[in-house]
């Protein structure tokens, strides 16, 4: 089932008492996959044909091993990868007849690699999330409301006069998470976006991606996650989309078996009512 998360009540101002105000004019975009497939090969296909519609509003995580195709996925719906065949659309337009400005007004990604020396502060980071709506140079008093709403809410304000190269691994991804939240994206594509964080802030972020008036299309190597915030899960082997539904229906036992190669005992979370995994190897 689609979320659906009140963000203010009729009651609250436009601007200043709601973190999320700077979402305003966002409008949740569906995707649709029709026979995706894709490869830099000729005789290999590294992702094979898939068909799946991502609901406008809807919090999507992709899963499976190492190798399995879900970057190369991800990459065919931020329009990095042209598909081999089939079509992407997004609100029912093929993303390839935009153009990337375009796209880069709807579409707002989060890669795994935050590495490279920019040379920048955190503030500075932040605000090249507002470039692809920018229509003059100069910053408004409502470019800083938005920069200074994205810190505040991913928990790095205190950061922003420091360098980004200066930041740890984890400080890095909240602040790249921020600056793709400064874009004001009707769907926003994150690859991994929790690999470098600490437990709490892997909770917070997650929470946040659940709140917001987007839609959110994530891949997810912790199954705990997935299965806690997700409305439905992509299960992703050898390039295939093995399934799609959420997390009840997708994850078994059996599975888990075959995707992942361990054995697993699933339960409820007595708080989440989601399902509730224990790993195991039986060799």
């Amino acid at each position: 089932m689609i979320r659906k998360t009140a963000l203010t009540s009729p009651n609250d101002q436009q601007r200043d008492d709601s973190p999320y105000s700077f979402f305003s004019s966002c409008t949740p975009a569906s995707m649709q996959l029709n026979e995706v497939a894709w490869s830099p090969y000729r005789d290999k296909a590294l992702l094979k044909p898939i068909s799946v519609s991502v609901h406008s509003g809807e919090f999507l995580a992709i899963v499976g091993p190492n190798g399995s195709g879900k970057t190369s996925l991800l990459r065919c719906l931020y329009r990095i990868n042209k598909p081999t065949s089939g079509t992407v659309l997004l609100d029912g337009k093929d993303l390839w007849s935009l153009s990337p400005r375009q796209c880069a007004q709807r579409i707002a990604t989060v890669l795994q690699d935050t590495g490279g020396e920019f040379g920048l502060s955190v503030f500075e980071m932040v605000e090249i999330g507002l470039t692809p709506r920018s229509l003059a140079w100069g910053r408004s008093e409502e470019d800083t409301h938005i920069i200074e709403s994205t810190l505040a809410l991913l928990d790095v304000a205190h950061l922003s006069k420091r360098s980004f190269d200066s930041l740890s691994g984890g400080e890095r991804q909240r602040v790249m998470i921020a600056r793709a939240l400064a874009q004001g994206p009707d769907v926003l594509i994150l690859d991994e976006p929790t690999n470098h964080l600490d437990i709490r802030h892997q909770l917070d972020v997650l929470a946040l991606l659940s709140k917001l008036p987007c839609t959110i299309i994530v891949s997810l190597h912790d199954l705990a996650l997935a299965s806690a915030y997700a409305d439905r899960v992509l299960v992703m082997q050898n390039g295939e989309m093995q399934a799609c539904a959420p997390p009840s229906h997708v994850f078994t036992e059996q599975r888990i078996k075959q995707v992942f190669d361990v054995e697993t005992i699933i339960d409820e979370h007595p708080i989440t009512q989601r399902p509730r995994f224990s790993f195991y190897i039986n060799d």
